[in-house]
């Protein structure tokens, strides 16, 4: 081997590990997702907690999908109620500034939106929004012991590695802690499921797809 180095004269031993530089480090495929806080709609979110409350009232029985222990609307237009119109417009307005960091300009797109009640011990199953151009929810009611929405990691071919945790080239899960007023943003491809709740008190929130119109 040719080492990159200089020597004086009468100096024939290879480089001490301190002489030789650091190789460069690269993080590939990161994902993206997107959060912030929606404290400034703080004002209404009782009125939007007893208008779901009511909706769960007058139908009862849950669309079921991923959704277990708990109730989710057959509504997909939740946020179109008058009602959640600030809601809506903020929900868009970051939907578009995702858009533009993925590169994607402004295209036209149509929010679909749900309620899913967690009551003590609900949960929602692993799974995927196939379809959508962008995913996300709104936390309305996130009490002390709300389950953690778990996002998988998406490289298939890490599911084998030998090492785990926040290492690099890991296997890892990222756990986001829920809190009232928390907006989230994701990729759709970006397999995600929920824990089970422990509090008697509901974990609410607002799903939604960004979806092609």
């Amino acid at each position: 081997m040719n080492w990159n180095y200089s020597v004086t004269m009468g100096d024939s031993a290879a480089p001490s590990q301190t002489e030789r530089p650091p190789a460069r480090s690269f993080d590939l495929f990161p994902t993206r997702i997107w959060q912030l806080s929606l404290n400034h709609l703080s004002a209404q979110w009782d009125a939007w907690t007893q208008a779901i409350l009511a909706m769960r009232a007058a139908a009862p029985v849950p669309a079921g999908r991923t959704n277990r222990g708990g109730w989710n609307s057959v509504d997909n237009a939740v946020l179109q109620q008058p009602i959640f119109a600030e809601l809506h417009r903020d929900v868009r307005h970051y939907c578009m500034q995702a858009f533009a960091e993925m590169g994607l300009g402004s295209p036209a797109f149509n929010v679909q939106s749900w309620v899913n009640i967690h009551d003590r011990g609900g949960f929602n199953f692993q799974h995927m929004h196939e379809g959508a151009l962008l995913c996300g929810t709104f936390y309305l009611q996130a009490p002390e012991g709300s389950g953690a929405l778990v996002f998988k990691d998406p490289r298939p071919g890490v599911l084998n590695a030998y090492a785990k945790g926040n290492g690099a080239n890991a296997y890892k899960d990222i756990q986001l802690r829920p809190s009232a007023g928390l907006l989230v943003l994701f990729p759709h491809w970006l397999e995600h499921f929920v824990e089970p709740h422990a509090n008697d008190a509901p974990r609410i929130c607002i799903p939604f797809n960004a979806l092609r119109p």
